[in-house]
C-alpha cells in the first residue's frame, strides 16, 4: 500500500486530512499528525511513531509536511529513518490542498519519481493571484 502521511504545526495536517476526505472520500492510507502548541519535538516523535504503526516495510510512504526544515517534518523524517523507513519514503515540503489531493488521487498511478513531478507541478500551477474586478457602473 502507498500511504500519504501529513505532518504540520498545529492542526493543519488534521484539517487537510478532513478536507481530503470531503473531496476524495475516506482513505485509510492517509495519516495526519500535528505538532500541537506547547508540545515538544520529542512528544511529537512519540505521537508520530504511534500513528505510523500500520505501515510495514512492504509499503511506500509519501510524507507531506507544511514547512521544509520545520520541526514536524524533520522529526518525522528522523523517526522514519530510525525505523528503517527512509528508503521507502518520498518527502515533499510546503503542502497545500491541491498537492495533497493530487497525491492521494494519483499515488497508485505513478512510481515515486513521476508522482513527485506530477504533484509538484499540480501544486505550483494551483497558485495564482485572484483578482476581483469591480464594474465601474456599480460604483457611486
Amino acid at each position: 500500500m502507498k500511504y500519504v502521511v501529513l505532518v504540520s504545526h498545529g492542526e493543519f495536517a488534521e484539517g487537510l486530512a478532513n478536507a481530503l476526505m470531503m473531496l476524495a472520500g475516506q482513505k485509510e492510507e492517509v495519516i495526519a499528525v500535528g505538532l500541537k502548541d506547547g508540545k515538544t519535538a520529542d512528544e511529537f516523535a512519540v505521537q508520530f511513531e504511534k500513528a505510523i504503526q500500520p505501515i510495514t516495510e512492504r509499503d511506500e510512504i509519501i510524507l507531506l509536511g507544511d514547512l521544509i526544515g520545520g520541526s514536524p517534518l524533520t522529526t518525522a523524517m528522523n523517526v522514519m529513518n530510525d525505523l528503517g523507513m527512509g528508503t521507502q519514503t518520498v518527502v515533499i515540503g510546503g503542502m497545500n490542498l491541491p498537492l495533497a489531493l493530487t497525491t492521494v488521487l494519483m499515488k497508485d498511478a505513478f512510481d515515486k519519481e513521476a508522482l513527485v513531478e506530477q504533484v509538484l507541478s499540480e501544486a505550483q500551477s494551483a497558485l495564482k493571484e485572484f483578482k476581483i474586478e469591480v464594474d465601474e457602473e456599480d460604483e457611486i
